[in-house]
């Protein structure tokens, strides 16, 4: 059975009543210690009425008393001020009955600013006052006698438990709502915090905590967001990366499918018909050779690129200036171009610019390119290659003035089996994985490849790589 935090908090607090309780007892001691230690250093207990009382007035020394800030007076049984030592304690030299009376009462009320010592002498018949101001009173006194009036005393002990009980309800009382306050303090923002990994768990990840504090919680909220935010962004990539993986699956066995069915369907026909001319068998063979040579580029370029996944892959890079190896590539490229009707221009620099490179690899990244602007384009298009160099990087830009590129394409231009021919037709001879292979290649060079838009018309795309 699982405990509240709100009842803890409570049980704590009980144990907080009960020290509260006990120091309360403490304290009460500590008054009467302290009652009794004031007894011992005051002024007015060093020199009580009795220390100076003298049958005769006249004989009494108020020397002492006066020099502590204390006054001396005696009153005879006229109630006259017959001595007066030190600052009056009363001011008038006659007294009546009356006022004499209400002073003795005044003399021990605890309101009154001064403490009073009185004693009567019966053989001179006078009263002794001594007077001293003061300073701070401690008054505390717990008295019983047996010889009270029962119902006097079981009044008493009623009141006085009465007392005890208010008090411990009222403390109580402030506990409990005290435990409450402090407790809601922690149970909300956990409440919160729990409603939020639940709705995580049960796969709403959107899910976010708002406590609008300034401590520890706070920072468990902002952990908390964080990570929901994390996982929200990881559930959607993987989603996306599952989206992928389908339709990489899809294209992969449409691609093989017509190929292999073509192979098969050609070859089940030689197999049937024994009594077909040379020519024709030679045409099916031909159909067949061009299809398996098909299937298989597919599968070389599928094999490639996952190498290229693999954290064992990695380049043979050399210093090699950039300038002398575009200038060898776009030499092997004319002929091609020339071949399909092409225009071309290229301003590479003369100076040298020297990068890391594996040439091999940087080859494949050009062919690709130029395999892609052959296979879309049509006679008269003009193949552009640039070299420029801007913050230390080195800037490929081969472009076309071809028929570009479709705006809904370009964003997954370099994803695989991703093609500006949407028909996937045949006859382009594309994989949809040149562009993917490219971008790779690049970026294992420490640089990126990229469709920049420079034009209206055609596409181009541009390769960075870091200078040394």
């Amino acid at each position: 059975m699982k405990k509240k935090i709100s009842n803890q908090f409570f049980a704590h607090y009980l144990v907080v009543l009960f020290l509260v309780f006990l120091a309360t007892v403490l304290a009460v001691l500590l008054l009467s210690f302290a009652s009794q230690l004031a007894s011992n250093t005051f002024a007015k207990n060093k020199y009580p009425a009795s220390a100076i009382m003298q049958d005769d007035y006249k004989q009494i020394d108020a020397a002492p008393i006066v020099q502590n800030g204390g006054s001396v007076q005696v009153i005879d049984k006229e109630y006259r001020v017959v001595l007066s030592e030190g600052e009056d304690a009363i001011p008038q030299k006659q007294l009546t009955a009356g006022e004499f009376t209400n002073f003795l009462v005044r003399s021990k009320s605890k309101d009154t600013p001064f403490h009073h010592d009185i004693l009567y002498n019966p053989q001179g018949e006078f009263w002794l006052i001594v007077t001293f101001p003061a300073s701070i009173r401690i008054d505390f006194a717990f008295t019983m006698n047996n010889k009270a009036a029962n119902g006097d005393f079981g009044k008493a002990a009623l009141i006085f438990g009465a007392v005890i009980v208010v008090y411990l309800l009222l403390l109580a009382a402030l506990t409990a709502i005290y435990s409450k306050i402090t407790a809601s303090q922690i149970t909300v923002p956990l409440r919160k915090l729990c409603d939020g990994t639940r709705l995580l768990r049960e796969g709403d990840y959107s899910a976010r905590v708002e406590l609008r504090l300034k401590n520890e919680f706070a920072e468990l909220q902002n952990t908390f967001n964080d990570m929901a935010a994390r996982i929200e962004r990881e559930i959607s990539l993987r989603k996306k990366s599952e989206e992928d993986r389908r339709r990489l699956i899809l294209d992969i066995s449409h691609d093989l499918k017509n190929p292999m069915s073509s192979i098969q369907g050609y070859a089940e026909r030689l197999c049937q018909k024994s009594d077909m001319s040379e020519q024709e068998r030679d045409g099916y063979l031909q159909i067949i050779h061009q299809n398996s040579q098909r299937a298989n580029r597919l599968l070389t370029e599928l094999f490639e690129l996952s190498q290229m996944d693999s954290p064992e892959f990695s380049l043979k890079r050399e210093k090699t200036d950039l300038c002398e190896a575009l200038r060898q590539l776009c030499g092997e490229l004319v002929p091609q171009l020339e071949r399909a009707g092409f225009e071309y221009e290229f301003n590479i620099p003369e100076e040298s610019v020297f990068v890391l490179l594996d040439s091999e690899r940087f080859s494949r990244i050009i062919q690709n390119l130029a395999s892609n602007t052959l296979r879309y384009n049509g006679q008269g298009t003009t193949v552009t290659v640039s070299l420029t160099v801007e913050n230390n990087q080195a800037m490929i830009d081969f472009g076309d003035d071809g028929i570009g590129i479709p705006a809904h394409l370009t964003h997954d231009i370099f994803k695989p089996f991703v093609r500006v021919d949407d028909s996937r037709n045949s006859e382009t001879g594309g994989s949809g994985l040149g562009l993917s292979i490219a971008k790779k290649i690049v970026e294992a060079h420490g640089g990126d490849l990229t469709l920049f838009k420079g034009s209206d018309k055609g596409c181009t795309f541009r390769i960075t790589i870091p200078k040394i």
